[in-house]
Protein backbone atom coordinates (compact mmCIF):
# COMPACT_ATOMS: atom_id res chain seq x y z
CA UNK A 1 0.00 0.00 0.00
CA UNK A 2 1.11 3.49 -0.35
CA UNK A 3 1.20 6.41 1.52
CA UNK A 4 -1.55 7.83 0.47
CA UNK A 5 -3.62 4.91 0.80
CA UNK A 6 -3.23 4.72 4.85
CA UNK A 7 -5.60 3.94 7.27
CA UNK A 8 -6.51 6.77 8.95
CA UNK A 9 -7.47 6.50 13.22
CA UNK A 10 -9.23 9.90 14.54
CA UNK A 11 -8.27 9.79 18.34
CA UNK A 12 -5.37 8.71 19.93
CA UNK A 13 -6.68 6.96 23.24
CA UNK A 14 -6.84 3.28 24.39
CA UNK A 15 -8.59 2.31 20.96
CA UNK A 16 -7.10 4.45 18.66
CA UNK A 17 -3.81 3.67 20.19
CA UNK A 18 -4.31 -0.63 20.30
CA UNK A 19 -6.00 -0.06 16.22
CA UNK A 20 -2.93 1.52 15.38
CA UNK A 21 -0.26 -0.77 16.61
CA UNK A 22 -2.15 -3.87 15.31
CA UNK A 23 -2.50 -2.81 12.10
CA UNK A 24 1.11 -1.21 12.19
CA UNK A 25 2.32 -4.78 13.01
CA UNK A 26 0.82 -6.63 9.68
CA UNK A 27 2.12 -3.90 7.78
CA UNK A 28 -0.52 -1.94 6.83
CA UNK A 29 0.46 2.26 6.82
CA UNK A 30 -1.76 3.99 9.59
CA UNK A 31 -1.77 7.62 10.25
CA UNK A 32 -2.98 8.26 13.48
CA UNK A 33 -4.50 11.90 14.23
CA UNK A 34 -4.28 13.65 17.85
CA UNK A 35 -5.56 16.94 18.48
CA UNK A 36 -3.77 17.68 21.51
CA UNK A 37 -2.03 19.49 22.92
CA UNK A 38 -3.66 22.04 20.21
CA UNK A 39 -7.39 21.41 20.90
CA UNK A 40 -7.33 19.99 24.97
CA UNK A 41 -10.51 18.35 26.61
CA UNK A 42 -12.16 19.03 29.88
CA UNK A 43 -10.37 16.12 31.28
CA UNK A 44 -6.89 15.34 29.58
CA UNK A 45 -3.77 17.10 30.89
CA UNK A 46 -1.40 16.05 28.76
CA UNK A 47 -0.61 15.22 24.66
CA UNK A 48 0.14 11.38 25.55
CA UNK A 49 -1.29 8.86 23.81
CA UNK A 50 -3.76 6.47 25.81
CA UNK A 51 -3.65 8.42 28.61
CA UNK A 52 -6.22 7.13 31.19
CA UNK A 53 -8.44 10.44 32.38
CA UNK A 54 -10.82 8.55 35.00
CA UNK A 55 -9.33 5.77 36.50
CA UNK A 56 -5.70 4.31 36.51
CA UNK A 57 -7.27 1.03 37.62
CA UNK A 58 -8.27 -1.26 33.99
CA UNK A 59 -10.21 -3.35 36.71
CA UNK A 60 -9.92 -7.23 36.97
CA UNK A 61 -6.84 -9.13 35.37
CA UNK A 62 -7.46 -12.41 36.23
CA UNK A 63 -10.40 -15.26 35.63
CA UNK A 64 -13.06 -15.94 36.55
CA UNK A 65 -14.26 -12.52 36.65
CA UNK A 66 -15.66 -11.34 33.36
CA UNK A 67 -12.87 -8.47 32.90
CA UNK A 68 -10.09 -10.85 33.99
CA UNK A 69 -11.07 -13.47 30.86
CA UNK A 70 -11.14 -10.44 28.27
CA UNK A 71 -7.68 -10.02 29.46
CA UNK A 72 -6.63 -13.41 29.18
CA UNK A 73 -8.16 -13.54 25.20
CA UNK A 74 -6.37 -10.20 25.13
CA UNK A 75 -2.88 -11.95 26.04
CA UNK A 76 -3.90 -14.84 23.39
CA UNK A 77 -4.33 -11.88 20.92
CA UNK A 78 -1.25 -10.48 21.86
CA UNK A 79 -2.88 -6.97 22.71
CA UNK A 80 0.03 -4.21 22.41
CA UNK A 81 -1.63 -2.44 25.06
CA UNK A 82 -2.16 -4.92 27.67
CA UNK A 83 1.45 -5.78 27.45
CA UNK A 84 2.39 -2.12 27.78
CA UNK A 85 -0.20 -1.79 30.90
CA UNK A 86 1.84 -5.21 32.63
CA UNK A 87 5.28 -2.92 32.27
CA UNK A 88 3.95 -0.37 34.12
CA UNK A 89 1.75 -2.36 36.74
CA UNK A 90 1.69 -0.95 40.36
CA UNK A 91 -0.11 -2.92 43.00
CA UNK A 92 -3.50 -3.37 43.46
CA UNK A 93 -4.90 -6.44 44.60
CA UNK A 94 -7.08 -8.21 42.37
CA UNK A 95 -7.04 -5.00 39.48
CA UNK A 96 -4.59 -4.12 37.00
CA UNK A 97 -3.76 -0.69 37.77
CA UNK A 98 -0.70 1.20 36.01
CA UNK A 99 1.40 4.23 36.61
CA UNK A 100 -0.60 6.42 33.99
CA UNK A 101 2.41 8.51 33.20
CA UNK A 102 4.93 5.85 31.93
CA UNK A 103 1.96 3.91 30.49
CA UNK A 104 1.22 6.86 27.90
CA UNK A 105 4.75 7.20 27.37
CA UNK A 106 5.45 3.63 26.67
CA UNK A 107 2.33 3.39 24.33
CA UNK A 108 4.12 6.60 22.59
CA UNK A 109 7.43 4.95 22.16
CA UNK A 110 5.59 1.60 20.78
CA UNK A 111 3.75 3.85 18.35
CA UNK A 112 6.87 5.64 17.16
CA UNK A 113 9.00 2.04 16.79
CA UNK A 114 5.77 0.99 15.32
CA UNK A 115 6.45 3.64 12.30
CA UNK A 116 3.04 5.01 13.21
CA UNK A 117 2.80 8.58 11.41
CA UNK A 118 1.16 10.81 14.35
CA UNK A 119 -0.34 14.13 13.22
CA UNK A 120 -1.52 16.61 15.77
CA UNK A 121 -4.56 17.85 14.35
CA UNK A 122 -8.30 18.00 15.15
CA UNK A 123 -10.26 16.59 12.15
CA UNK A 124 -13.84 17.57 12.29
CA UNK A 125 -14.96 14.80 10.00
CA UNK A 126 -13.04 11.39 8.17
CA UNK A 127 -11.84 12.59 4.56
CA UNK A 128 -13.62 11.60 1.88
CA UNK A 129 -12.66 8.14 0.26
CA UNK A 130 -10.34 7.08 2.79
CA UNK A 131 -10.26 4.18 5.10
CA UNK A 132 -11.02 5.69 8.83
CA UNK A 133 -11.13 4.29 12.17
CA UNK A 134 -13.26 6.66 14.43
CA UNK A 135 -11.49 6.46 18.31
CA UNK A 136 -12.67 9.74 19.27
CA UNK A 137 -14.41 8.47 22.41
CA UNK A 138 -16.66 10.52 24.67
CA UNK A 139 -14.42 13.64 25.03
CA UNK A 140 -14.81 13.94 21.04
CA UNK A 141 -14.06 17.59 19.90
CA UNK A 142 -17.60 19.73 19.34
CA UNK A 143 -16.89 19.80 15.51
CA UNK A 144 -16.23 15.81 15.37
CA UNK A 145 -19.77 15.96 17.43
CA UNK A 146 -21.79 17.84 15.38
CA UNK A 147 -20.73 15.25 12.27
CA UNK A 148 -21.55 12.11 14.12
CA UNK A 149 -24.96 13.49 14.98
CA UNK A 150 -25.50 14.43 11.60
CA UNK A 151 -24.24 11.30 10.09
CA UNK A 152 -25.60 8.84 12.67
CA UNK A 153 -27.83 10.06 15.46
CA UNK A 154 -27.71 11.95 18.35
CA UNK A 155 -29.02 9.03 20.64
CA UNK A 156 -26.17 6.70 19.80
CA UNK A 157 -23.55 9.04 21.71
CA UNK A 158 -24.55 8.21 25.05
CA UNK A 159 -21.74 8.17 27.23
CA UNK A 160 -21.82 7.10 31.22
CA UNK A 161 -19.15 6.92 33.96
CA UNK A 162 -18.06 6.43 37.37
CA UNK A 163 -16.63 9.54 39.11
CA UNK A 164 -13.15 8.77 39.74
CA UNK A 165 -11.33 12.31 40.68
CA UNK A 166 -7.62 11.83 41.09
CA UNK A 167 -6.13 13.70 44.33
CA UNK A 168 -2.65 14.12 45.96
CA UNK A 169 -1.86 11.55 48.61
CA UNK A 170 -0.99 14.35 50.47
CA UNK A 171 -4.06 15.76 50.77
CA UNK A 172 -5.76 12.73 52.56
CA UNK A 173 -6.05 12.84 56.65
CA UNK A 174 -3.85 9.32 57.05
CA UNK A 175 -6.06 9.07 60.79
CA UNK A 176 -9.20 8.47 59.49
CA UNK A 177 -8.23 5.96 56.51
CA UNK A 178 -7.43 2.32 56.43
CA UNK A 179 -5.42 0.36 53.78
CA UNK A 180 -7.15 -2.86 52.21
CA UNK A 181 -8.01 -4.71 49.04
CA UNK A 182 -11.55 -4.83 47.35
CA UNK A 183 -11.57 -8.81 47.36
CA UNK A 184 -8.36 -10.03 48.38
CA UNK A 185 -7.75 -9.87 51.94
CA UNK A 186 -4.59 -10.41 52.09
CA UNK A 187 -3.34 -7.80 50.39
CA UNK A 188 -3.83 -3.87 51.33
CA UNK A 189 -2.96 -2.13 47.89
CA UNK A 190 -6.02 0.00 48.19
CA UNK A 191 -6.29 3.64 50.36
CA UNK A 192 -10.11 3.24 51.44
CA UNK A 193 -11.37 6.76 53.01
CA UNK A 194 -14.72 6.09 55.07
CA UNK A 195 -17.46 8.82 54.36
CA UNK A 196 -20.51 9.46 56.67
CA UNK A 197 -23.36 10.08 54.30
CA UNK A 198 -23.80 13.55 54.85
CA UNK A 199 -19.40 13.70 53.86
CA UNK A 200 -20.43 12.08 50.62
CA UNK A 201 -22.73 14.32 49.51
CA UNK A 202 -20.59 17.26 50.18
CA UNK A 203 -18.04 15.59 48.17
CA UNK A 204 -20.04 14.59 45.40
CA UNK A 205 -21.64 18.35 45.32
CA UNK A 206 -17.68 19.89 45.64
CA UNK A 207 -16.52 17.68 42.81
CA UNK A 208 -19.95 19.08 40.34
CA UNK A 209 -18.46 22.18 40.88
Amino acid sequence: MSPDSAIIIIGAGLAGSEAALVLASRGIPVTLYEMRPHVMTPAHRTELPAELVCSNSLKAKTPPSAHGLLKEELRMLRSPLLDAATQNEVPAGGALAVDRDRFSKTVLLMLQRAGVNIVRKEITEPPQDTCAIIAAGPLASDPLVTWLTRRFSAEALNFYDAIAPVIDADSVDKSKIFFASRRDSESSDYCNCPFTKEEYARLYTALLE
